[in-house]
């Protein structure tokens, strides 16, 4: 299938194109930025040195988006919590890159997203009167960075009327109203990172997954296909580590301080089907909050916990009981009917790649990134979080310019869109013909998916069309893919074992077979 947007190559991932850009990586010569990690950063980087005209290539020893960057909120945050803790510059950094996702660069992936404290007679006075001021200066930062209100409506209070409108399961006794603020939410931090890469691909990067960087120094790596377990030398004027908690393998000088962040997983039933954010503050925690996110596939997901992971990081990061607890407890303080561990249907949990400091709390860490040379001139972009990747990809390309002595053109990834980008309020003519579920998934690319042929549909409605895309289109190379990366049915246990034959016959009708 060729898939040609925008862009001046096809933005198709799959199983024959891998091999073929494979087998030509291993033939030709030096290329001028390697990158290595699929994440979201990786992914940022790869589209940022391509569009400037570099050669380009990725490799990931797994898939798109495997380790932190499936396992975020799904916010695009405004930078409103760094405030508190006097980060300035890194608030006013996320609200700009929060306007340029929501009106630029992906509209189609995000949305506003109401975020509704609830205040109750015992709270006192002050708490109301704090939250409406932070939402206030979060205000400040969205005006600040230009984006319009009809994006990001103003905050204020709410009525007890409202917040039970807006939030059916909070807790009616002694409830007095509430604080309404916004930010933004993206419909899935997995299919963001999927969609740059292939934006990359879109302009000549060459994607490979399931390709591990053995070894590496600032001129070359040394690869290996892990599903034929071939290795091949490749050379580069530059190469970037973009591996997240990992990054200390590929540069011992990166010092990274992983905290773990997790998530549970409930019925949206359980919650009233709510489309906002139901936030719960932590009590004693000045500014931290538990809180709700509507989530794909009539699921919520509720989070987040911040604690130290020491150690090696894991391949997957795992929540504890203590975590699910916590979660449960602070929550529960605003429901009507308290969660319990019936209700927990999933879990998921995420390691932030956080730098190294002088902080007792992971909460109170810098989540400013940095881009480090090491002495073998290995370039490191570590820190940072997913609303801030474009400057992240932006501040290391602009190091593996000057230390390679690269020509490039200008950064230009702040006007350019990811594929299946739209204006905004402009979904319904960009997707004609397509089913409202595949445009909020897909946005211009929405008929493309429609028009594929039928057959068994995987659980929680998502189509045949959606399996083969992720198939045909977007890299998936496994059933794990499609299900815990392109999907996100593998989040309940449940729903994978009723997709896994869907997901089979998805791979039959693309004519390849899972890896």
């Amino acid at each position: 299938m060729r898939i040609v947007g925008r862009t001046p190559h096809p933005t198709a991932l799959n199983a024959a194109r891998r091999a073929r850009e494979l087998d030509a990586l291993a033939d030709g010569g030096p290329v001028d930025v390697l990158v290595v990690g699929g994440g979201i950063t990786g992914a940022g980087i790869a589209l940022d040195a391509a569009s400037r005209g570099l050669a380009t290539v990725l490799v990931e020893a797994r898939d798109l988006a495997f380790g932190t960057s499936r396992f975020s909120s799904k916010l695009v945050h405004g930078g409103l919590r760094y405030l508190a803790s006097g980060q300035v510059a890194i608030a006013h950094e996320s609200a700009v890159e929060r306007h340029l996702l929501m009106t630029r660069i992906a509209p189609h992936l995000t949305r506003p997203l109401a975020q509704v404290v609830p205040l109750f007679a015992g709270d006192g006075p002050g708490r109301g009167a704090y939250i409406g001021v932070g939402y206030a200066l979060g205000d400040v930062l969205r005006v600040l960075a230009g984006t319009p209100r009809r994006v990001l409506p103003d905050p204020g209070r709410v009525s007890a009327a409202d917040v039970v409108r807006l939030a059916p399961a909070v807790r009616r006794e002694g409830l007095r109203g509430g604080v309404r603020g916004w930010d933004g939410q993206l419909f899935d931090d997995a299919r963001l990172t999927v969609a740059v890469a292939r934006t990359a691909a879109g302009y000549g990067a060459r994607v490979l997954t399931r390709v591990e960087a053995v070894a590496a120094t600032g001129d070359g790596a040394r690869l290996r296909d892990t599903l034929t377990g071939a290795e091949l030398s490749v050379r580069a004027r530059a190469v970037v580590n973009a591996t997240g908690v990992w990054a200390g393998r590929l540069d011992p000088g990166v010092r990274v301080r992983p905290s773990r962040g997790t998530h549970l997983v409930v019925d949206a039933a359980r919650l009233g089907f709510s489309q906002v954010s139901l936030t719960a503050p932590v009590p004693g925690a000045s500014g931290q909050f538990v809180f709700s996110v509507p989530a794909p596939h009539g699921r919520a997901y509720i989070g987040l916990t911040d604690v130290d992971a020491p150690g090696e990081p894991p391949e997957l990061a795992h929540a504890d009981e203590r975590e699910i607890d916590e979660l449960l407890d602070v929550f529960g303080a605003v429901l009507a009917v308290p969660l319990t561990r019936a209700d927990v249907i999933g879990t998921f949990s995420g390691l932030r790649p956080l730098l190294e400091g002088h902080a007792d709390r992971p909460s109170d860490l810098s989540r400013r990134h940095a881009v480090h040379t090491a002495s073998n001139g290995v370039i490191s972009v570590v820190g940072g979080k997913l609303t801030t990747y474009r400057r992240m990809a932006q501040d290391g390309v602009d190091a593996a310019v000057r230390h390679a002595g690269l020509r490039a053109g200008e950064c230009v990834t702040r006007t350019l869109p990811l594929v299946g980008a739209w204006p905004r309020g402009r979904a319904a003519e960009a997707a004609a013909g397509a089913p409202p579920r595949l445009v909020r998934r897909y946005g211009a690319e929405a008929r493309f998916v429609a028009a594929l042929g039928d057959g068994p549909a995987a659980a929680r409605g998502v189509s045949a069309q959606e399996l083969e895309w992720a198939v045909r289109v977007e890299g998936a190379l496994t059933t794990d893919d499609v299900l815990d990366r392109r999907t996100r049915l593998g989040l309940v246990a449940a729903d994978r074992d009723a997709s896994s034959a869907a997901v089979a016959s998805a791979f039959a009708r693309a004519g390849v077979a899972p890896a």
